[in-house]
């Protein structure tokens, strides 16, 4: 079943007709209206009562979808499993900033960047719009990917889209702002617990697939041994670094954020300088990470399940 939903996220994505009823979205609308009638600046307690509101409605109403529909139930899972992944959406990210650099359409791939990133977009070079394709690409291989799969062959569709709830709060109340710092602590916390082992998991898979593509394998081990634990995240600093080392190139500096500046951990060594193909080259290596994470887990599942 998980093998059928990867296949399908790849194969369809996440059609535009279907936005409106995108689990996540409806997710994040139920976080919205909760937030309204919950948010309070100072307490954690509240943003702790949203989040465990979001997470039980969630996995409870997948189950009870899924198995409302009897034996056509399976379709469904199909369906809300690929709704989980972001395979093909991060890949096509990727690469129509990449074919607006290839045009010289500066002010598109800007555009387009914008879509992916939360940093002011529109002032970005054309180095700098780079940098932000591969470090939102690189970045979301285990939000978006093996996070995800990771649950869900465990624990089929509830606990995929669980995840996506853990994640999608996070985005939305995980920023440690005014509004944010207290309120959305719960939110925080939980996703850096929740994608904890999955990101571990994944340093294995993207290591093999950085050597099968011919890049720095090595240079990726070595910058995530040295660099991951910089990031702001204890997760998302993983694949950023290995990705940065396997390409040898470095990422991370100056950001804009509504006028404000912020300067982002150094993640690898400045071996060479970025150039577009870049991104392609980080999409690739988000895709074939995703590929033998997901056939590692396919295996040890059958493995597990003849020794029971």
């Amino acid at each position: 079943m998980v093998g059928l939903a990867f296949m399908l996220d790849i194969v369809v994505g996440d059609p535009a007709m279907m936005v409106r009823v995108h689990p996540v979205v409806l997710i994040g609308k139920l976080a919205e209206r909760l937030e309204r009638v919950l948010y309070c600046r100072t307490s954690r307690v509240r943003g702790g009562i949203l989040v465990a509101m979001v997470c039980f409605s969630t996995y409870l109403g997948t189950r009870t979808l899924v198995a409302s529909l009897g034996s056509l139930g399976w379709t469904m899972e199909l369906w809300l499993l690929s709704t989980a992944l972001a395979t093909r959406g991060l890949y096509d990210a990727g690469m129509k900033i990449y074919q607006a650099l290839k045009s010289h359409d500066v002010k598109q791939a800007q555009r387009y960047a914008g879509e992916i990133v939360g940093r002011d977009a529109h002032t970005l070079t054309r180095r700098e719009i780079v940098r932000a394709a591969i470090e939102s690409v690189s970045e979301n291989i285990v939000d978006g990917v093996t996070a995800p799969l990771f649950y869900a062959l465990i624990g089929g569709a509830p606990l995929a889209m669980l995840y996506k709830a853990v994640n999608t709060m996070d985005s939305m109340f995980g920023h440690k702002d005014e509004r944010y710092y207290f309120f959305g602590w719960a939110a925080a916390r939980l996703d850096d617990v929740a994608t904890f082992i999955p990101a571990r998991l994944t340093v294995p898979a993207l290591l093999l697939a950085a050597t099968l593509l011919g890049f720095n394998g090595l240079g990726a081990w070595r910058a995530i041994a040295r660099d991951a634990r910089k990031h702001k995240s204890p997760n998302s600093g993983i694949p950023e670094a290995g990705t940065a080392g396997a390409l040898g190139v470095q990422l991370g500096g100056l950001n804009y954020y509504d006028g404000q500046a912020y300067e982002a951990t150094y993640l690898g060594d400045p071996s060479r300088d970025l150039t577009e193909l870049d991104i392609p080259r980080t999409c690739h290596l988000m895709l074939l990470t995703s590929v033998i994470f997901l056939a590692a887990g396919l295996i040890l599942q059958i493995i597990l399940n003849r020794m029971v």
